[in-house]
Parts: structure tokens; sequence; C-alpha cells
């Protein structure tokens, strides 16, 4: 059982369990309550008296700490079940106190840290369920603790389609940092649809698409002429232009 090669830093803590009694097939999210380095995280799991450690950390600024080898359970979640199959993962805040909000640094390195577990033990996909039945689990389901936090709490479906569309070799944007919209990804539903310059049909078309298709919207709008529109991200044949939302479907 392998270890991650994007670990920038190491210091393994003694607190954890060797090995661990389940082949790895979840993964838990948690945040570290405070904008911690990955040094500084190491160092709070390192005494043997605070009987508490992560498989991994990861720092505001994308950094990876490992602290507990793969291969042995992590004393995480509060749940031995649960930590005896996940992969543990704590977040640095950039904020603290209220949604305990985390840097897009550091939501965009943890997606890739959780596409190199799933990929490296075999998780062929994400599921994720809003409770403890599925494979992608989060703290507060196992104590009472507020723990990932609102913010984190809010992108876990976001968190499990972006893993899943990597490991399916689906395309997919980063979250938009300036505006901090997210983008998603709709199947457009009719053969005939026409690309405008802006959110409605009083702008004028700057194409026409004439198949069924998916893309990915990275802005939305009112319009007139529909319920809501969609700029299209540039790829798979489509120019950059809005579509209407009516016609097309949110996965």
């Amino acid at each position: 059982m392998s270890n991650s090669s994007l670990a920038n830093y190491t210091q393994f803590s003694p607190n954890c369990s060797k090995p661990r009694n389940h082949s790895i097939d979840k993964i838990t999210i948690h945040h570290m309550a405070g904008n911690l380095t990955v040094e500084q995280c190491g160092g709070v799991f390192a005494p043997s008296s605070r009987k508490a450690s992560a498989n991994y950390g990861i720092g505001t600024d994308g950094r990876v700490g490992l602290y507990v080898d793969e291969a042995n359970r992590s004393w995480c979640s509060s749940n031995s079940a649960n930590d005896n199959r996940a992969v543990t993962i704590e977040v640095a805040n950039d904020e603290a106190g209220g949604d305990w909000h985390v840097s897009d640094t550091a939501l965009a390195k943890l997606i890739d840290l959780c596409v190199d577990i799933c990929q490296r033990n075999g998780i062929v996909r994400i599921n994720y369920t809003g409770d403890k039945s599925g494979n992608l689990t989060m703290h507060k389901w196992f104590a009472a603790t507020a723990c990932p936090g609102p913010y984190l709490e809010s992108k876990f479906p976001y968190i499990a389609e972006q893993i899943n569309a990597r490991l399916e070799g689906t395309p997919q944007p980063a979250t938009d940092t300036s505006s901090g919209f997210t983008p998603y990804r709709v199947r457009v539903v009719i053969p005939d649809l026409n690309i405008r310059k802006g959110p409605g049909t009083n702008y004028g078309t700057v194409g026409k698409y004439t198949g069924k298709g998916v893309f990915t919207i990275v802005e939305d709008a009112n319009g007139t002429g529909a319920t809501c529109w969609g700029l299209l991200k540039a790829y798979q044949a489509a120019r950059n232009g809005w579509i209407s939302l009516d016609y097309a479907e949110k996965l």
C-alpha cells in the first residue's frame, strides 16, 4: 500500500493503529478549524498525548502533509470502523469561524489528492450520499462536531463530481475563482440550439449547435425568452456563447 506522491512534507504521528484492518474504500474530509501550515498540523499530531491524527493535511497554500501511512488507521473521525476503511484528510481554513472557508488552492489540491487516493487504491467511483452509507464521509456524522464546517460541507457534491469526472477521464473546469461561481455540466436535449452573444433572445447569435451534447456552464443569468441562460465553456466544438437552459438538463 503506497502513499501519495503529492505529499510535500512528512511527519509521522505515533497516534495510529498499525495496520488498518480493512482495505481503503472511503475518504473522509475534515477541516483544521484554523489556518495551519502542514508543518504546524504535523506538530499538533506529534505528541502521543494528543491521541489524534489524520493520514494527510492540506494547507491554504496547497501543500500536502503526510502524517499517517495509508497502510495504517489514523485516529481522526471518532469512529474506528470508518477510519479503518478511510483515508482521512485535514484541510486548513483561510477564515476562522463563520462558514470556515477554505482557499480555492486548498480545495483544488484536495480534489487532486482524492483522485490520487482513488487511483492507487482501486476506488472506481466516489458515491456521495449525504450520509455515512456513501464512500465520501465527514466527521460530523460520527461525533458531536461541526467538522468539516459549512463551507466544505456545501462543496461535497462538487468535490464528488470533480473526482468522478477525473476518474472517468471527462474534462472538468476548476471553480471560477474570480466570481466564486462553481461551473457545472449540462446535457443539451434538442438537436438544434442557438448560441447567442448574451443571455437572451434579444442578442444576436454566434452560431448554432446542431447535435445533442454535454457542455460546461461557467456563468448563468436570467434573460429574455427563457427561464435562465448559461455561458458555455468553449470546448467540445461549441463556440463560447450563451444557450437557453430551458433546453438542457443539469448533470
